[in-house]
């Protein structure tokens, strides 16, 4: 089987200071050995109405499920996902494998 991937949608609370979550989340996923790609973005463009308050997106591509498996249970991201989880008001969490259509290049 081949990539596993850790999609996470996140509504935060309006006083959160979301950039501090951003770089507490790259430097995570930096010293932790399984994640082997992370990205990230911000809804610029869509409708309200289509996102449902919904702003952040965090993607993280592991080599197989052995891999999300040992990144879940880190000590590390245990740790974060108690602050991470204080700061959010509502999310949305999908862990599947990837079907790549077209290969990046």
């Amino acid at each position: 089987m081949g990539d596993f991937n850790h999609i996470v949608v996140a509504k935060f609370k309006e006083d959160v200071i979301v950039d501090e979550l951003v770089k507490g989340m790259e430097k995570l996923v930096s010293d932790i050995e399984a994640v082997k790609s992370f990205e990230w973005g911000h809804n610029i463009e869509s409708n309200e109405m289509l996102t449902q308050g919904y702003t952040h997106v965090f993607s993280m591509t592991f080599r197989n499920s052995e891999d999300l498996t040992a990144y879940l249970g880190h000590p590390s991201h245990v740790a974060f996902s108690t602050t991470f989880s204080e700061a959010i008001e509502n999310i949305l969490l999908f862990d599947v494998p990837a079907v790549i259509v077209k290969a990046s290049a």
